[in-house]
């Protein structure tokens, strides 16, 4: 049963005033889009978030994440050295972006994400691909358990670059963002390393020998104060389109656009969608982390009731000059009674809250201790109240 707690001393606070106040609006030619706030999950703009498109080169994100998983987990170095075949370099060093490889190169796993980021090279990501899994199909595998795991919903990966396969790679404006959300919150030192690195040099100019180095094409650097991430893409069937990220004053925003008509169109609207992200709207602080914000029913548990309990500290955003004390709903919902047994940090909640006419802005609650299973007699006195109607 769903069950939703209306948080009396927030409401009482939070929900004054009379008329709604408008959310801002923006307006892009770009097929879809969307952009949140990470620092309160609200999601200030969406457009066909949901429709299905080819991602071009922002798959790249995903071989991305794959090696970051594998390197905070101490299961790829670094430094390990990969290997160039010579089949991998005859399909992809004139095929779209390259880094610039040679065949049978030794390249560290470091230098080729780097080709990977900053350059988008089609050639670092089949070689990496094939360094961690042995073959680009095997590592396709692993991109696709590691999106369900993240929650990328409706998204499939069918090779690791992005390129055209008449329609087999599909990902949503929604899921690239809950991937760069992943990229940025699972592994800051790594994102911190690769990504927004203005520029990468590696390789040599035929004749004369000098060193190639490739501008970072990810159009806000430079634009935006706090730019950093993430990845653009572009193919005749997706279109330009740009995952990105920004930070100001301790408050992220991320941004996927995707289906625009041009180079310049991207530069633009990529500009002007995270620019009004953060002047259209502001960030206020809820509750620090830790703080028991409500309890939730337990059924058949050792205790009748659970904490639940901000996992970090909890914000909404609004729109710029509007007051905190206006327009604003603040409950708890669950699915409930929750089934013991429960893990303390396990997430069993989310904090819905309301403001003005925006859409509801939810973030997770966690168990604040552990709820061990009911003993026999526990749970047979649960079942005699159950009988006879007194539970």
């Amino acid at each position: 049963m769903k069950r939703a707690i209306l948080f009396a001393t927030a409401a009482a606070t939070l929900a004054a005033g009379s008329a709604p106040a408008q959310a801002p609006q923006f307006d892009t030619p770009a097929r879809t889009g969307i952009l949140i706030d990470l620092s309160s999950g609200a999601v200030l703009f969406a457009k066909n978030a949901d429709q299905p498109f080819p991602p071009a080169s922002m798959a790249k994100m995903m071989t991305t994440e794959v090696a970051f998983e594998l390197v905070d987990r101490g299961q790829l170095k670094l430094d390990k050295m990969c290997t160039v075949r010579p089949e991998t370099w005859r399909k992809w060093h004139s095929q779209g972006s390259t880094m610039f490889l040679s065949a049978n190169e030794q390249v560290s796993v470091e230098n080729l994400m780097h080709g990977i980021v900053t350059m988008s090279g089609n050639d670092a990501s089949v070689v990496l691909a094939e360094c961690i899994a042995g073959t680009e199909q095997a590592f396709v595998q692993q991109m696709n358990v590691l999106a369900k795991e993240l929650g990328l919903k409706n998204s499939r990966f069918c090779n690791p670059i992005g390129w055209p396969d008449e329609g087999c790679t599909q990902v949503t404006a929604r899921d690239l963002a809950t991937l760069a959300r992943a990229s940025v919150e699972r592994h800051p030192k790594l994102y911190k390393q690769f990504y927004g690195q203005t520029q990468f040099t590696w390789g040599k100019t035929l004749g004369s020998g000098q060193d190639i180095t490739q501008a970072n094409r990810n159009p806000i650097l430079g634009k935006v104060p706090g730019a950093d991430g993430l990845k653009t893409g572009h193919t005749e069937e997706a279109g330009y389109g740009f995952t990105g990220s920004a930070e100001q004053n301790g408050r992220r925003l991320i941004e996927v656009l995707g289906g625009m008509s041009s180079w310049n169109e991207r530069v633009e609207e990529s500009t002007k969608l995270m620019q009004w992200g953060f002047n259209a709207w502001q960030t206020k602080p809820l509750f620090k982390q830790g703080t028991k914000i409500a309890s939730a029913k337990v059924q058949m548990g050792d205790s009748g009731t659970v904490p639940l309990i901000a996992p970090r500290d909890l914000a909404v955003t609004i729109p710029a000059g509007l007051s905190l004390n206006r327009q604003m709903q603040v409950k708890v919902r669950y699915d409930g009674p929750i089934k013991a047994p429960i893990k303390k940090g396990d997430e069993i909640a989310q904090l819905v809250v309301t403001t003005g006419d925006g859409a509801p802005q939810m973030v997770p609650l966690v168990a604040g201790e552990d709820v061990g299973e009911a003993g026999f007699f526990t749970r047979a006195w649960i079942g005699l109240k159950s009988l006879i109607g007194l539970a």
